[in-house]
């Protein structure tokens, strides 16, 4: 994974921020994925004996995100119906919260839920319009702020910071961040991301997701697949109103900016968009 800035512009904006190491259960994951042929049978054993993530697995995957037929009942099902990959992904993701979490911090449980609203409503409209993997979706989904919860580790203003980004109708929310505290959530995201050897493109698409303006106008270069993620993510955050949540914005003004060329990328209208938006809020996921 090529470092999106310099590495001494790098240091200076982590500077005092520890990135959490990848949690065992991914690491014992990776070790056995390295094997010349991992086994499903030893892989479900790994993931099965952290009760708390193989239970929160199975609740995921039940959701009405990814539209199963059938109810599926234990990890090695899982394995079996959705992928190794598909798996690992959602277990990659489930375990951000865990290490993550801090009770000391109250906004931290607004910022939770509404990244799990993000993350079901991404693999739901992924799996609605035929864009991006469903199970990837979620995982950016739930991914693409986990630098916040560092930012507000380090700073006791950081909530402020938010609510003043999320308030600039022209600038970056990033480019705010920048100005008030020399660093950035999405850049931080991306180095935790990196740490945690998430795919190389969900990580761009994590030291992007706000600089998607000049990516839907074709302005900067993008592979398709991080295209197609982060423009399911911008649909299922303006349907979540992170916006508001997080910023404690009425207006979703990043995605007001973006909407017709995003909408064009997808080829949806705005009447299709909103009979999305009526088919995600009906299945409880928002």
């Amino acid at each position: 994974m090529k470092p999106i800035i310099p590495e001494e512009t790098a240091q200076t904006l982590l500077k005092g921020i520890t990135i959490p190491p990848q949690p065992q259960i991914m690491v014992d994951l990776h070790m056995e994925m390295a094997m010349p042929e991992p086994g499903f049978a030893d892989i479900a054993k790994i993931i099965t004996k952290d009760v708390g993530i193989s239970g929160s697995i199975l609740k995921v995957i039940n959701s009405p995100c990814f539209q199963l037929r059938n109810q599926v009942t234990s990890i090695g099902q899982a394995l079996n119906l959705l992928g190794l990959n598909n798996v690992i992904n959602i277990v990659n993701s489930l375990s951000i919260r865990n290490s993550l979490s801090d009770n000391a911090i109250t906004e931290l449980t607004r910022f939770w839920d509404n990244a799990q609203d993000v993350a079901m409503a991404a693999a739901a409209i992924s799996k609605l319009t035929g864009v991006a993997s469903p199970d990837e979706a979620y995982s950016l989904g739930l991914f693409h702020n986990s630098g916040i919860p560092l930012l507000m580790h380090k700073f006791e203003h950081y909530p402020a910071v938010l609510t003043r980004a999320y308030a600039e109708p022209a600038k970056l929310i990033t480019d705010i961040e920048n100005e008030m505290i020399a660093s950035n959530h999405a850049v931080v995201g991306y180095y935790v991301a990196k740490a945690w050897k998430l795919p190389a493109y969900i990580a761009q698409a994590i030291a992007d997701h706000h600089k998607v303006e000049p990516i839907f106008a074709d302005k900067i270069a993008c592979e398709q697949t991080e295209k197609n993620l982060l423009a399911i993510l911008k649909l299922a955050e303006t349907t979540c109103k992170t916006h508001k949540m997080l910023g404690n914005a009425a207006v979703d003004h990043e995605f007001g900016r973006v909407k017709n060329d995003l909408l064009i990328y997808i080829g949806l209208s705005e009447y299709d968009f909103e009979d999305l938006q009526a088919e995600v809020v009906e299945m409880g996921l928002h």
